[in-house]
């Protein structure tokens, strides 16, 4: 993977673990979290109602990478963003992926929400549970999409591969022995297929089975 490439999926993977808690915690209302989809300079935040896996309930809010000074926008920018966009009617849009409605949003113009005391516990708590290393997890985790009830689809930063591997695990099982054998079967080439349902991928792997 180059440098940009690299980077890219690095600051995906920091706005992933950053909005992990909001797919228990509501966002706005009945709003929940139901995915990060890596995009080429973008994130597509996924929301829903709780437990939804149908595409076409859920929506996909595009949201750059970059703000109009081509800095890097922060997790607490994308949060406050999406919570905006979730309080209220979802725009209208022609686009889709994966069968979702597809969003794209113009930060210039969008204010986002306020924090709110949740988030503040939230921010408190995980700072002290999951502390900055200088060193990221390996391999990165740069987004997820629940795709059943039981059924999770991982999107890992892979160095072998040019590009993301999608894994589609199981939440029920034996999640201890799949997460400590995960790195090295997502980097088994043998095992990836193309989805080209999936533009968020250079490859697949199955491991609902495993």
């Amino acid at each position: 993977m180059n440098d940009s490439g690299g980077k890219t999926a690095e600051q995906q993977a920091y706005i992933t673990r950053f909005l992990l808690d909001y797919t228990a915690v509501p966002l706005a209302g009945g709003t929940f979290l139901r995915g990060v989809l890596p995009a080429r300079d973008a994130v597509r935040v996924v929301t829903g109602t709780a437990d939804t896996v149908a595409p076409h309930e859920l929506v996909s809010y595009e949201v750059p990478l970059s703000d109009e000074d081509e800095e890097p926008v922060t997790a607490p920018l994308v949060l406050g963003w999406t919570r905006t966009l979730a309080s209220g009617p979802i725009p209208h849009t022609d686009a889709t992926v994966m069968g979702m409605p597809l969003v794209r949003v113009n930060t210039t113009v969008l204010e986002p929400a306020d924090s709110t005391s949740t988030d503040q516990a939230l921010r408190v708590l995980r700072t002290l549970a999951w502390p900055f290393v200088e060193t990221p997890p390996s391999p990165a985790l740069c987004g997820f999409l629940f795709t059943g009830q039981d059924t999770m689809r991982l999107y890992l930063a892979v160095e072998k591969a040019d590009g993301l591997i999608a894994a589609d695990v199981q939440l029920t099982g034996a999640l201890t022995a799949l997460l400590a054998a995960l790195p090295s079967l997502i980097g088994e080439k043998e095992r990836w297929v193309t989805d080209t349902s999936d533009p968020h991928c250079v490859h697949a792997v199955d491991l609902t089975t495993w």
